[in-house]
Parts: structure tokens; sequence; C-alpha cells
């Protein structure tokens, strides 16, 4: 009954109907996107990102600026320059992704304090708020609809370049480009979802669906279907429950919810591999 009950809450409230609608279309952002994050193991990109968006959004904020447009520019910089350093730099990748994550987090957190943002502003910034999305409502759509559509149009390349890069690149395929646009795509995923998801946690959603995806599907594309799927399920029903569980914040009840979804993949997969007796 209080699903129920929630459920038409969605749909009566127009801030709250925004928020869902944002909110699905990042699910199914972050669970295409994700297969080649995990992949790839581009997983600590996503989290270097999301500090990186903090720390832009917190200054563009301090300094009146249009805050999501200005971090989505920033960011996809960012990205761009930590591809190349993964690609072409002696540095390790990771390093880099900590060090430039690490200061602009800093970076937020000073400009925060030094403009006196209130801490309703900074903590949605850091945990996510379902009021954050009103005032961006048809940018954060229409960018979500873009990264679903060029995933869609470079889904084949995606692929090549996802499972055998150096095969891809010795046939002639422009690999550097392929990964540019996982990278764009996801920092532009990473801006819209933070506002609404947080700092702390959109990363993740790049990473339990997929995992979780991977222990039930056989292929790319069958994984990639699964992910969506259980992307969608975990942030449904993680939506519903923040509404009806008091002090129950949108981004935990989501992961609570990858969670339980996660370890059911895990206890199917066991299960199929012992009843197959012991063969994957």
């Amino acid at each position: 009954m209080m699903f129920l009950e929630n459920l038409s809450l969605i749909f009566s409230e127009e801030y709250i109907r925004n928020a869902f609608i944002v909110g699905v279309l990042i699910s199914i952002c972050t669970a295409v996107l994700g297969v080649e994050i995990v992949l790839k193991k581009y997983s600590m990109l996503g989290d270097g990102l999301s500090h990186v968006s903090f720390g832009t959004l917190a200054v563009a904020s301090a300094f009146n600026f249009a805050s999501l447009e200005v971090s989505l520019v920033i960011v996809i910089i960012v990205a761009f320059f930590l591809l190349q350093i993964r690609q072409n730099s002696k540095i390790n990748g990771d390093a880099a992704v900590a060090v430039v994550s690490g200061s602009f987090m800093a970076l937020g957190i000073f400009a925060s304090n030094l403009s006196g943002g209130s801490n309703t502003e900074f903590s949605s910034y850091m945990f996510g708020s379902i009021f954050a999305i009103k005032d961006n409502f048809l940018l954060s759509v229409t960018m979500c609809t873009v990264v679903i559509i060029v995933f869609c149009l470079f889904y084949n390349k995606i692929f090549a370049v996802t499972f055998d890069e150096d095969f891809s690149k010795a046939t002639g395929g422009k690999t550097g480009l392929y990964n540019l646009i996982i990278a764009v795509l996801t920092a532009v995923t990473v801006v819209v979802g933070m506002k609404l998801i947080g700092t702390l946690i959109i990363s993740s959603l790049t990473v339990f669906p997929v995992v979780a995806s991977l222990k039930v599907a056989k292929t790319y594309r069958s994984s990639v279907i699964a992910a969506v799927a259980l992307s969608l399920i975990a942030f449904i029903i993680g939506f519903v429950l923040s509404l009806g569980i008091e002090n129950m914040p949108l981004s935990s009840a989501i992961i609570f919810c990858n969670l339980i979804i996660l370890g059911c993949c895990f206890a199917y997969s066991r299960f199929k591999k012992r009843s197959n007796g012991g063969k994957i």
C-alpha cells in the first residue's frame, strides 16, 4: 500500500516527477557507459570526474555563474586531460586521477566556505537532492538524451574499442576518438547526475549494475541490456523508498537496492555454476 501511495506521489508533484524522469535517464546513461568503464578498467575515472564536478559546481556557485553549464565544460576538459595522461604519459593513470580529483575536491570545499555557501547547497552537491533538478530540468534531460543517442550511434565502434583496442587500432580504427567519446559521455553523465545523486555516490552507479549484469549475462549486448534493467530497478525502488521512509536519502536508498541486486546476482551465478557441475 505504501509503495502505491509513494508511486502516486511521484506523478502528483512536478519537482518529484522531474527528478524521477532525470533519475531514470541518468540510470540508463550510467549503466550503458558503466559497461565500458568497468571492462576497460576506467572505474577511477568516473570517481575522479565526480570530484572535479563538485569542485567546479562549488566555485561556479560561489561566483554566481551558471553552475551546471560551467561544470560541464570544465569536467569535459579534465576528462580529455586525464584520458591523455592514461594513454600517453609515464605517470600512473589512477595516480593522476587521484591527484586531480583531490585537488578539485579541496578547491570546492574551500570555495564553499569562502563564499559562505549554505549548508543545504553544500549538502546537495555532496549527497544529492531531488530539489536540485528543478532549475536545470530541461538541460539535464537534453544532456542525458544526447548521451544515449551518441552511445547508440557509436555502439559498434565503442564495442570494438572496449573488447580489443589493439586489434581495432591495427585495423585502422580511431581508438583515441572513441575513447574520448566514452570519457566525454561519462563526464556529461557525472555532471548531470551529481546534483540528483551526489558526489559521493554517482560514480558507484557506473559500477554496481554492471558488476551485477556481468554475473548473469554472457555477451556484451546482453550485459548492456541487463545493466540498464538492473540500474532502472534499483533507481525506481530506491526513489520510492526514499519518499516513504523518513531520513532515507535518495542516494543511500539507490545504493542499498543495488547492493541487494548485486548479492542476488552473485548468488544466482554461484547456484548456476554448481548446477552445471562447476563449469561456468
